[in-house]
């Protein structure tokens, strides 16, 4: 028998969720960007040192932000 190999299971802890818009091309980054101005798009986030991660998650749990946490390194 193999090894079972090693998996990052703290990612997975605690339910985190970890996205990818690596479907997306170059293109389509580009098109949106000039598109945005023309509609009301509006963005909300609240930064987080890196150092306050975990309070950043504790917030998302709570329902307590709007928008998206962004972790500043």
């Amino acid at each position: 028998m193999s090894d079972i190999p090693g998996f990052a299971y703290a990612d997975l802890w605690g339910e985190r969720m970890i996205r990818s818009v690596a479907n997306l091309t170059r293109q389509d980054g580009l098109d949106f960007l000039q598109l945005a101005p023309t509609i009301p798009v509006h963005t909300s986030t609240t930064a987080f040192a890196l150092e306050q991660a975990n309070e950043a998650l504790a917030c998302l749990r709570a329902g307590a932000l709007r928008g998206a946490a962004v972790l500043v390194m």
